[in-house]
């Protein structure tokens, strides 16, 4: 009886340990959810939000995949979405990494993006 209780402990354990190696990444080679802080103002697609800590959240809708930025730790919370017409698949990258393209009114307006530890970049 007591090695049937070790077996299903082992197996609970093991099962465990599989569920959150493999909770990391989608089948895009991205986290579903990333957190980062913008220290200025940036422009995702029409709509510009304010400096920052941001969700970052992957989602698909049907085959459109969408980037849904989240404002945390605000009085009045700004969102944003903005659909991804390119993923690039490359090597997993070492650090997180923002393009920008500086506007005519010192905002920044997000050209791409990669995460730390994801393999794919997104370009809008």
């Amino acid at each position: 009886m007591r090695g049937i209780k070790v077996v299903a402990v082992v197996s609970i354990f093991l099962l465990s340990v599989a569920v959150l190696l493999n909770a990391g990444q989608n089948k895009f080679g991205v986290a579903d959810e990333q957190k980062t802080v913008f220290s200025h103002s940036v422009q995702v697609g029409e709509t510009l939000l304010p400096k920052g800590e941001y969700k970052i959240r992957h989602t698909m809708e049907g085959a459109v995949h969408v980037m849904v930025f989240t404002q945390l730790k605000a009085s009045n919370l700004a969102t944003a979405a903005r659909e991804v017409p390119d993923c690039v698949r490359r090597k997993e990258d070492r650090e997180t990494y923002f393009g920008y393209q500086k506007s005519g009114t010192n905002d920044y307006l997000l050209q791409e993006m990669a995460f730390k530890r994801d393999t794919a970049k997104h370009v809008f």
